[in-house]
């Protein structure tokens, strides 16, 4: 009787029987196959540091590349799932009689030995296991062959040796049957394997097309972003004409209409009409938001039942969709600092295995029944087939994929997968104010002139200075003197002052507007407007001082009203145990009313720019693990300071660069949310590693034979295969059920 035992599955393969670089392992595109995606970065989703300009497999771990940003249009073109598929179908319609032929003596009857003697049906084997064993497998060979000339042992190495060896032993020994000795026969016949290698690679290819199809999976939340994008958009000419032109051929500064219905085009701002507009798709906020002249839209939300006209401000990469699906992807395929674990072991896995199949051969060869070198050579085969180290390697990687795409539904974006990591662990919050805990649209309420000064004539400098800066209380006091029909005065040597307020020259005179420091600074005495000054902060006011020639003329007081999102977000991370600490530019009187009406634990007012990103390291020489979060340029040395730095999406650009999480709807209840995500995502990983690391430590001894002495069990090469397959598909499926969590 035959001695046929078989195993199963591996990582992505390459190029299929495509020729490959030996030095990059990148693949060129197969004639006729589908194009390289334009403009497209190709990355291994286990090390991101390999980037290829194509599809192809990667030169460490031997899986296929995979693009860093899926091409619009939903689901791109799969080449390497196009080809394991194929692949498999071939291998399985051979694989069935093969194995029909090889174990017909099982069946009642035996009716292939009535039909076929032993030498036809072992040639009948070749026939069929050869075209499997070679084509099929073609691309495991090439990567094996690979992974030892780039020296990077991987799962492709294990799988090449183990289907080579059980494939060029069995036609040795049906084409040369007597070049073996009697170890290698029993009862008179020199065993083959055949049906074994073709199971194995028919179970790998299996493997293969499953694993695919979940690692497509991981990235769907690009695609649903992508499948938002508009494709077109309605361009007004000067001459008032209007055409419909490619989403491409649209430039900052054109003037498009938004019909009712329609996907508004580009990021810009509403110069025409009013509406309402479904932002859910970025903001998660359900209820359509209100635009009318003058409000910022962003590209591919819905337009309502109105018609807007709106000049594009941000188009091509530069919209917020199309960096959050860069952001989204750059942070998929990074790496937490826990995959450093999955590393170490890899890194000695694969040659560990290699021994343990070499010195499992050596026992079976000198103390095993007989035939010793039949059994030696199976269950060397097994243990390397079943120890694969696919399952290991994809741990960290799918669980940061899934959860990073999770976050992005739920307008959460992470820029890496260390943020992922890190997120759990925050115990310190330190938020910044105005834009953060507020609304960060200040209203300009209140006026007061000192004597000598008028009102209105006071509103006319400050509008006039104000005109120049883009901080929001300069924009609230612009407002304001234009809704109290005040024409700003003409200013000229404007200058900022960081942190301070700012100065010029007015008609002559010397102006100035800014907190109490500046007031400081210049030297000019508040007097009588001090004491009210006081009460406007107990009010939670924003105060400013205006001076002219070198004398206090007044007082502007702005309001910021709190979001309403605020109180319950810092009632949800006081529940989890995260202290709150505020950081603002505003005076202590103003600071401690906010936190009063919001339980904050610890303020600091009147702090510089660069003095907030001094907070948080003091916070952390205390040993704790701080998230600063802001909106503003201000901002931006904190959030890079901080372990986490969290940006609000509707602040600046240069907060968002800095930060390594944005909350894209600018409401602080996604840090609790974006905090259990990354509990939730490094448990998960925390599973996947166990599980791999269970199933080989368990896997490798049983392959090897260790139960034999005591059970009469082995594990057959097909069974290993199957269950190598079974691995990394019950990491992949555990990483997916990240998809379905409440947060």
């Amino acid at each position: 009787m035959d001695h046929r035992r078989g195993h199963g599955h591996a990582s992505s393969s390459g190029a299929g029987d495509r020729p490959l670089d030996p030095d990059c392992g990148t693949a060129d595109a197969p004639s006729g196959g589908p194009p390289v995606v334009e403009g497209a970065a190709y990355t291994c989703p286990m090390h991101p540091e390999i980037v290829r300009d194509g599809p192809g497999s990667c030169p460490i771990c031997g899986m296929a590349l995979e693009p860093r940003v899926a091409p619009a249009g939903g689901e791109e073109e799969n080449s390497e799932l196009r080809d394991m598929t194929r692949r498999l179908r071939f291998a399985a319609v051979l694989t069935l009689p093969l194995v029909f032929v090889a174990m017909g003596d099982l069946l009642p009857g035996h009716p292939i030995s009535r039909f076929l003697s032993t030498r036809w049906r072992t040639l009948l084997e070749l026939a069929l296991a050869t075209p499997v064993c070679l084509w099929s497998a073609g691309p495991f060979y090439v990567r094996a062959i690979l992974s030892v000339r780039n020296k990077s042992l991987n799962m492709f190495t294990l799988i090449g040796l183990g289907v080579g060896v059980a494939y060029v032993y069995s036609l040795v020994a049906a084409l040369f049957p007597d070049l073996f000795p009697a170890a290698f026969r029993e009862e008179g016949e020199v065993a083959v394997y055949f049906e074994a290698a073709g199971v194995i690679v028919t179970l790998i290819l299996l493997g293969q097309v499953l694993e695919l199809r979940a690692r497509s999976r991981t990235s769907q939340a690009i695609k649903k972003l992508l499948g938002m994008q508009a494709k077109t958009a309605r361009r007004l000419s000067p001459d008032g004409n209007e055409e419909d032109v490619p989403l491409d051929e649209v430039v900052v500064g054109d003037l498009l209409r938004v019909r009712p219905g329609e996907k508004i085009p580009v990021d810009g701002v509403v110069v025409d009409g009013t509406s309402s507009v479904d932002e859910s798709m970025v903001t998660g906020e359900p209820i359509p938001a209100g635009k009318k002249s003058g409000d910022r839209v962003i590209g591919s939300t819905v337009n309502g039942t109105g018609t807007l006209v709106i000049r594009a401000e941000k188009v091509g990469k530069e919209t917020l969709l199309s960096r959050i699906v860069a952001m989204v992807a750059e942070a998929q395929r990074s790496r937490a600092p826990i995959q450093k674990l999955a590393d170490k072991a890899a890194g000695w896995f694969v040659p560990a295995v290699v021994l343990a199949a070499v010195a499992t051969f050596a026992v079976w060869a000198l103390a095993g029944p007989e035939p010793r070198m039949a059994h030696a050579l199976i269950n060397a085969v097994a243990v390397l087939i079943i120890a694969c180290p696919c399952a290991l390697g994809l741990a960290t990687p799918m669980s940061i994929m899934v959860a990073t795409g999770k976050g992005a539904t739920m307008g959460i974006l992470f820029k890496n997968a260390e943020a992922i990591e890190v997120m759990r662990k925050v115990d310190t919050l330190v938020v910044d104010k105005t834009g953060t805990l507020t609304v960060g649209r200040p209203k300009l309420v209140g006026v007061t002139a000192a004597p000598g000064f008028e009102e209105s004539e006071l509103l006319r400098l400050a509008a006039g200075l104000e005109r120049g800066s883009e901080h929001p209380l300069a924009a609230a006091i612009v407002e304001g003197a234009a809704e109290l029909g005040v024409e700003p005065a003409p200013v000229e040597d404007f200058a900022s002052i960081t942190g301070k307020g700012v100065q010029g020259r007015v008609e002559g005179h010397e102006i100035a507007l800014g907190n109490r420091t500046l007031l400081d600074d210049l030297g000019v005495d508040p007097g009588a407007l001090a004491a009210r000054a006081e009460e406007f902060r107990r009010e939670a006011r924003t105060v400013m001082h205006v001076v002219v020639d070198g004398r206090l003329a007044g007082l502007l007081s702005v309001a910021d009203p709190i979001k309403e999102s605020t109180p319950e977000a810092i009632r949800r991370l006081h529940d989890e145990g995260v202290r709150i600490v505020m950081l603002t530019g505003d005076s202590g009187t103003t600071a401690e009313a906010v936190a009063r009406e919001l339980d904050i634990d610890e303020v600091t007012a009147e702090v510089l720019p660069d003095q907030k990103a001094e907070v948080v390291a003091r916070l952390q020489a205390e040993g704790r693990v701080v998230a600063m979060a802001g909106d503003g340029i201000n901002d931006a040395p904190a959030l890079a300071r901080a372990q986490v730095g969290i940006a609000m999406g509707t602040g600046t650009d240069v907060a968002m660069e800095s930060a390594d999480v944005t909350l894209i709807k600018g409401d602080l209840r996604a840090i609790a949310r974006a905090r259990r995500l990354s509990r939730l995502a490094m448990r998960n990983i925390k599973q996947n590693l166990f599980f791999a690391f269970a199933y080989n430590a368990a896997g490798v001894p049983i392959a090897a034979g260790v139960l034999y002495p005591f059970l009469g069990l082995l594990l057959s090469p097909m069974l290993a295969a199957a269950a190598m397959s079974f691995s990394s598909i019950s990491v992949i499926a555990n990483a997916l059920r990240l998809k379905g969590v409440e947060l």
